[in-house]
């Protein structure tokens, strides 16, 4: 190509070289046309009078199979209503390395591929093109905007392997992502409610996990909002602290009888997952172990009675059956279950209230983890002000968070 279509790409300059830099990379010198009289970059004004000139070298797209890097002048010029500024070049971001065009390429490839794929692609560090993805985020997302929000879902993740955690906040109606902030502690979630300000008012009800700190500040914050602990977390709780302790501790009477321990100690799936999900011989075999394992068989049952009181018709149904449940857990002789049964009873008042709030019980459709795309790329979080790498943040499934749909 003829140098001077090639200049056509970056106006106001034209090429006067073009050599090979290095294996599969173009330098191409620009020089500024003769006839252009630069413009103040901030007030946009010809600025003719020039202080100096500094050397920069940008990445602009590939052409064909070769990297282009392009040497150019940047002019400092003395505007009389500015002062001493950089000149404005339209193609190119102030202090930027990357012109436009290649930013907003850039910008395509990482809606659609993780940030450490383009950057082997490309050969841009991975800081780089997190920086770009996160502006290009911030821009989408906007300010903080509740609207008339009414319910509200909250929820603690892990950013990555140890004790760092961050909250994620939801409206709940229309399962959409309202703030995230690091931390799970009540100082961590205050800026959500001092940025809804007036609107806590406006607040009926909030489902959580059985976290004490969120409890706390949503009474302070939303003292007529009614604190809803929603089944999935419940459940899970109660997988881990009730069912996984029980079986551990019958495979440890079942010491001398081998095989039989065997069968209880590889049981766990098949007393955590719900009947309809058994698959086809598992139904026989969860049967048989019931039969042949008393406490194991309590526990069990007891975990299904307990998911009944989020089925409840009315919220005076809810109590009969909380009560009902609270007295076989109190009268099963499991000492594990019983320590439940007890933390339970602390929350008891968040759970019978499920029962008047419709679908309060149902998990609705989305994702326990960002799909791949976003757990690679990072997700912008307005309340968070960060972008979270790949493989740090992941946002629970609103299936997992949303009791209320």
């Amino acid at each position: 190509m003829h140098p001077i279509d090639l200049a056509a790409f970056w106006p106001g300059y034209e090429v006067v070289a073009c050599r090979p830099a290095a294996e599969h990379t173009l330098l191409i010198e620009l020089e500024p046309q003769v006839d252009r009289v630069p413009r103040c970059g901030r007030c946009l004004q010809p600025s003719p009078l020039i202080h100096e000139r500094r050397i920069r070298q940008v990445r602009d797209r590939d052409l064909l199979d070769q990297r282009v890097l392009l040497q150019l002048p940047v002019r400092r010029v003395d505007c009389l209503g500015c002062g001493r500024v950089t000149e404005r070049i339209d193609w190119l971001e102030p202090a930027s390395r990357l012109t436009r065009r290649l930013q907003v390429w850039l910008e395509s490839l990482l809606q659609l591929l993780p940030i450490s794929h383009v950057s082997r692609l490309t050969g841009l560090h991975w800081h780089t093109l997190k920086t770009l993805d996160k502006r290009r985020l911030e821009a989408e997302v906007g300010t903080f905007e509740p609207g008339d929000v009414r319910r509200l879902v909250m929820d603690e993740f892990a950013l990555h392997k140890g004790h760092r955690y961050a909250t994620v906040i939801m409206d709940a109606e229309r399962t959409r992502v309202l703030w995230v902030g690091h931390g799970n502690s009540r100082e961590a979630i205050r800026p959500f409610f001092e940025l809804l300000g007036a609107r806590c008012q406006q607040i009926e009800a909030v489902a959580m996990d059985m976290n004490t700190a969120f409890d706390l500040e949503v009474q302070q914050h939303c003292p007529q909002a009614e604190v809803v602990y929603d089944l999935f977390h419940v459940v899970a709780r109660y997988g881990r602290e009730v069912i996984d302790r029980i079986r551990v501790d019958q495979a440890n009477l079942l010491r001398e009888d081998k095989p039989a321990r065997k069968v209880v100690k590889q049981s766990r799936w098949l007393l955590l997952r719900n009947r309809e999900n058994l698959k086809d011989g598992q139904a026989v075999q969860l049967q048989e172990l019931l039969a042949a394992n008393q406490p194991l068989a309590t526990v069990y049952v007891l975990k299904d009675a307990l998911k009944e009181v989020w089925y409840a018709p009315s919220v005076r149904e809810g109590w009969r059956r909380w009560r009902t449940w609270l007295r076989h857990a109190r009268d099963s002789g499991l000492a594990p279950l019983q320590r439940f049964a007890r933390n339970l009873r602390k929350y008891a008042p968040g759970h019978p209230r499920q029962c008047s709030l419709p679908h309060a019980h149902q998990r609705p459709g989305g994702r326990e983890q960002p799909h791949q795309g976003d757990q690679a790329h990072g997700l912008w979080f307005p309340g968070l002000g960060v972008l979270l790498p790949e493989n740090q943040g992941r946002l629970p499934r609103e299936s997992a968070m949303n009791p209320f749909l």
